[in-house]
């Protein structure tokens, strides 16, 4: 996606609190959605289309201490305050992160984390990141790890914010509004808070990157509607005396291999996946369709009537579930497919080895590269793709949110209209040579496999050169 219009418009508003005129700058407005940026880089952002709520968000949140006591109310005179605005919060400016408040987290932490742990499709998305990008990650997980849970305190979680929830990080997105009155109500509460100062390139400390655990967990991906305008910035301390750098050192993708011995699973579990394109490549449209064209889903439901839906949950009542996915960042993204299947050594009929579920998924991604591809399964699969966005942007909070992200990602509100005129866009010839960029055997791209259950995959490396797809 192209970036926006960079000319500014100058406007001027009289401040709620104040005399004077300040003069805060302003993007062009485009459609019904208009930006301004105040002196302290906060952006505000709204669109005016009519609706019967107005709905208000912060990207950058602390969730479990956002309802919690501040400098200027207790707990319960938040939440009431809260309450009685009958709306979705979430914001913390002044938070006083009593010892009594974090202690009642720490507990929910603790099973929240055991909870989680015990899901594998919520701990095998963490572990594929930690193995695709030199077993490090990319970026940090979205929740404490576990061993960390008691040592953070009331001054780390304010240091981490001074550092970390500055203005020119944030943007206040608000739909069903007067883009005035969001700007004044911005400049009266938030102008106090002052931008990080520009640092020269060679004076920015970096900080080291810690090993992920694979205890370090993050939610379930998010929908491709979503996924087109979301980027990674899980920010946290990377060890108990390092301060937060301005810059998160940078991941390399390497791809690899990791087995996780787990008998006591119903299931055994298998992921394949390649390193995609960031969001602001030419090609993101072109990998969104195509993850929505291999599909996939449960075999007790409708799923996705594509690919790997007719050619392999059909076929294979054993396959409990298989599907395609599509992780997006800034710079980066992971591709792949995974599969739930019932373990040969459960001693149940029809019972697989990850070995022989292995074929069936790279034969998938072969399809892509040597078949053609059917004129009304792409048509099909655009169509599914452009559904999903609109139908997203429905609800005026998912629209408020996805606002916020896109500003923070493009500087600017991605039109639902220039998303879909995209994807129109999208050929036969370009999910084939996509394909070829992504996982063809000429691309130097490696793979990355998880295998999680009662025994080891074997050989993989053979399956993906029998196929003719890159492995190693």
């Amino acid at each position: 996606m192209g970036k926006g219009s960079q000319s500014l418009l100058r406007h001027t508003y009289r401040s709620c609190r104040r005399n004077d005129r300040r003069t805060f700058s302003s993007s062009p407005r485009t459609s019904t959605v208009q930006i301004t940026t105040l002196p302290n880089k906060i952006r505000i952002a709204t669109e005016s289309t009519p609706c019967h709520f107005s709905s208000l968000g912060f990207i950058h949140f602390l969730d479990r201490m956002a309802f919690k006591s501040t400098s200027s109310r207790t707990d319960t005179e938040m939440t009431t305050a809260i309450h009685s605005l009958g709306g979705q919060i979430i914001t913390v400016l002044n938070p006083s992160f009593l010892p009594e408040e974090l202690e009642a987290q720490r507990d929910a932490a603790f099973y929240e984390v055991r909870e989680i742990s015990s899901k594998p499709d919520m701990v095998l998305p963490e572990v594929l990141h930690n193995v695709a990008y030199n077993q490090k990650g990319l970026g940090n997980s979205l929740l404490c790890p576990e061993e960390r849970i008691n040592v953070l305190d009331s001054e780390t979680l304010k240091s981490s914010m001074r550092e970390w929830y500055r203005p020119e990080r944030m943007v206040i997105a608000g739909a069903g509004m007067q883009h005035e009155l969001l700007v004044e109500l911005a400049d009266k509460h938030f102008s106090s808070l002052t931008p990080s100062p520009t640092l020269s390139p060679q004076s920015q400390p970096i900080v080291a990157k810690q090993p992920v655990s694979p205890r370090l967990l993050s939610p379930a991906s998010p929908s491709v509607g979503k996924s087109l305008t979301r980027a990674a910035s899980y920010l946290f301390p990377n060890s108990l005396t390092d301060s937060p750098s301005y810059l998160n050192p940078t991941s390399t993708y390497t791809g690899g291999y990791r087995y996780i011995r787990d008998t006591s699973t119903e299931f055994d579990h298998l992921y394949i996946a390649f390193e995609g394109v960031g969001i602001h490549d030419d090609d993101i449209f072109a990998l969104a369709t195509m993850q929505v064209l291999l599909g996939g889903g449960g075999s007790f439901s409708a799923g996705n009537v594509l690919t790997v839906y007719t050619h392999i949950l059909n076929h294979f009542p054993q396959v409990d579930h298989c599907a395609s996915f599509h992780h997006i960042y800034t710079d980066s993204s992971l591709f792949g497919l995974f599969a739930s299947f019932v373990p040969a050594s459960s001693g149940l009929r029809g019972g697989n080895t990850p070995g022989q579920i292995l074929p069936h998924l790279v034969n998938q991604l072969s399809l892509l590269l040597y078949t053609q591809l059917p004129e009304v399964e792409l048509s099909r699969a655009k169509n599914q793709l452009k559904s999903s966005l609109m139908m997203a942007l429905e609800s005026k909070a998912i629209e408020v949110e996805d606002m916020g992200r896109q500003i923070l990602v493009h500087n600017r509100q991605v039109p639902v209209t220039e998303m879909t005129a995209k994807i129109d866009q999208v050929q036969s010839a370009d999910i084939r040579r996509v394909a070829a960029r992504l996982f063809g055997p000429q691309s130097g791209n490696k793979a990355t496999v998880i295998c999680m259950g009662h025994e080891e995959l074997g050989s993989w490396e053979d399956v993906f050169k029998k196929y003719s797809v890159a492995g190693v």
